[in-house]
Order: C-alpha cells, then sequence, then structure tokens
C-alpha cells in the first residue's frame, strides 16, 4: 500500500495550521513525527486519517483520493489527541460496539487485542474506573484489534508506565512486521529512536525530513 500526501495544506480563520505537505509512505515501515505541542502532529494526523477536510491538496491511497474516491482511509487504526470511549461500559463491551461499524472480526479477535495489550478481557470495571494508564491500553487495543492496513497512533506511549511503555512498542513492532504502514507522533524520543524507519520534524505547519539522529 501507499499513501500520498500532496501539496496538503489547511488554514482555520486565517492561519496556516498545515503548510504544503508531501510525504511518500508504504507499507511495511514505521514514519515517527516530532515537534512541540502546537507544532501541527494532531492536525496532520487529521488531515491524513480524513478526519478533517482540507483548504487545499489532496491525500491518496494506491490512487484514490480521499474525500473523492474514498470517503475514510482503508483499514485505518487510529488512536489521536482526547480519544475518549463510553464511559459507562467496560473495555470488552466498548471494543465490541466499535467492532460493529465494520464487522470485521469476532469476540475472540476483540478479547485477543486487549490481551495484547496487557489488559483483562473479562475485567468488570467500566471505562470511567480505569486508570490513565488502562485507558491508554484499551484504546491502543481499538486501534489494532481489526488488524489495520494503517496504524496512525497519536502519543502512544503516553500515562503508561515502564512495563506497558515496552508492550506498547513491541506491539508497534510487530505490526510492521506485519505489514502495516504506521505514522507515530510522539514527545518520547525514545519510541521515535526505536521505533522509525523515517522521521519527521514538524514546525509551524511544515514537515521535514530529519537527517541524523534527533535531538
Amino acid at each position: 500500500m501507499r499513501l500520498d500526501v500532496s501539496n496538503v495544506t489547511k488554514k482555520i480563520k486565517g492561519k496556516m495550521i498545515l503548510d504544503n505537505i508531501n510525504l511518500e509512505l508504504v507499507s511495511g515501515r514505521i514514519y515517527g513525527f516530532v515537534g512541540e505541542n502546537g507544532s501541527g502532529k494532531t492536525m496532520l494526523f487529521r488531515a491524513i486519517s480524513g478526519l478533517m477536510r482540507l483548504t487545499s491538496g489532496q491525500v491518496s491511497v494506491d490512487g484514490q483520493v480521499l474525500h473523492k474516491d474514498i470517503s475514510v482511509l482503508p483499514g485505518l487504526g487510529i488512536i489521536i489527541e482526547n480519544a475518549g470511549l463510553y464511559p459507562e461500559l467496560t473495555g470488552l463491551d466498548n471494543l465490541r460496539q466499535l467492532a460493529k461499524i465494520n464487522k470485521k472480526i469476532d469476540d475472540e479477535q476483540i478479547k485477543e487485542a486487549i490481551i495484547r495489550v496487557g489488559l483483562d478481557p473479562d475485567d468488570k470495571r467500566t471505562f470511567r474506573k480505569y486508570s490513565l494508564g488502562m485507558k491508554q491500553r484499551i484504546i491502543i487495543a481499538q486501534a489494532i484489534m481489526e488488524k489495520p492496513d494503517i496504524l496512525m497512533l497519536d502519543e502512544p506511549t503516553n500515562a503508561l508506565d515502564e512495563n506497558a511503555v515496552n508492550i506498547v512498542r513491541d506491539i508497534i513492532d510487530e505490526e510492521r512486521k506485519r505489514g502495516a504502514l504506521v505514522l507515530i507522533a510522539s514527545h518520547n524520543k525514545e519510541d521515535i529512536k526505536l521505533l522509525c524507519d523515517e522521521i519527521y520534524r514538524v514546525k509551524d505547519g511544515k514537515v521535514i525530513k530529519q537527517e541524523g539522529d534527533i535531538a
């Protein structure tokens, strides 16, 4: 699979949020995006995923243009800033509700994803009663449960302890080996250094390929 981001620009109330971005991304690789808060990383993910309309430019997958030929990226798993689940449902029931949308996976595959992130699928606590780390794990589980072609992860190790960070890094690497196209935005430089095949720096809405090690 090839994902092309061509001359993507986004303005909000006259302010340049994304400034003429061009990327060529392919399956089986992990792409890292680093930058300060407000630099445009989350907005870039929103633009690429189809969650946000562009001012100009286009995003295409294997030649199919987003918002023209397709409404959303096919086979997308995503975690993005301020993502939330139903507070009154258990983790398992939350994922069951989400799985009904595409009808791709059964209960066993949902439970497998929950186990992969180190949680118990039979835990009767509701999402509201989860710790921050547990919430992050279950949100990652929903992103990977359908074995997506494209995996887009905004701050995947946020609020996780060291053990959970290692679990998530292993999962990301496994997804790459499975053939997924993976995009990561992270403040954790170790995530980027250890996992990514290519690194891009996001600053003032521009995206520039990082040559050499990140500082």
